[in-house]
C-alpha cells in the first residue's frame, strides 16, 4: 500500500500496489480517491477523532493537532483540492477545516463520520483518537468508541 494524497500517487497505488492510505481527508476526498483507485484496490483512510462535545474546546484541540500539517505543502495542496482556500489556513485553520479534519463530539457523531468514509468507498477507516493532553494515550476514547463502531 502507498500513502497517497494526490492524483499521481493514487494512480501509482492503483497500478503498482494493493491500494492506498489517505491521511487528513474528508469523505468527499475519500470518494475522489476511490474514483482514481477504482474498485480493485484497497482504500484505507485515517480520521482524527475527539470525544469532546464543546465546540470551542474541540476546535482548540483540533487546531493544535493540525497545526504541524498546515506547514506541509503536500497537505495544504490536498486540502486545496478538497475545496479549502487560503482563508481556511491561517491561525491554525478555520472552524470549517478543523471540523473537516477532526470528527468531534459524541460516539454517535464520530460513528457518522466513519460511515460517511465507508459510504464514500473506504474499505477501512483508521481512527486517530485525540486527547486534550497530546502526550496521553487515549485509552478512554478507544474504550468509549469501540462499542459504537463495532461491526464496521
Amino acid at each position: 500500500m502507498l500513502a497517497a494524497l494526490g492524483p499521481r500517487m493514487l494512480e501509482l497505488a492503483a497500478e503498482r500496489s494493493a491500494g492506498a492510505l489517505t491521511y487528513h481527508s474528508t469523505p468527499e476526498a475519500t470518494a475522489w480517491a476511490r474514483s482514481i483507485l477504482g474498485g480493485g484496490s484497497l482504500l484505507a483512510v485515517e480520521q482524527a477523532v475527539l470525544l469532546e462535545e464543546d465546540a470551542s474546546e474541540a476546535r482548540r484541540i483540533g487546531r493544535e493537532y493540525i497545526a504541524f500539517y498546515l506547514t506541509l505543502p503536500n497537505y495544504v495542496r490536498a486540502w486545496e483540492r478538497a475545496g479549502f482556500g487560503p482563508e481556511d489556513l491561517p491561525a491554525g485553520g478555520s472552524d470549517r477545516l478543523v471540523d473537516a479534519m477532526v470528527a468531534w463530539g459524541s460516539p454517535e457523531a464520530i460513528s457518522e463520520r466513519v460511515d460517511a468514509h465507508l459510504d464514500a468507498g473506504a474499505d477501512h477507516v483508521c481512527l486517530h483518537a485525540l486527547d486534550a493532553d497530546p502526550n496521553a494515550l487515549p485509552i478512554g476514547a478507544w474504550r468509549t468508541l469501540a462499542p459504537a463502531l463495532h461491526g464496521r
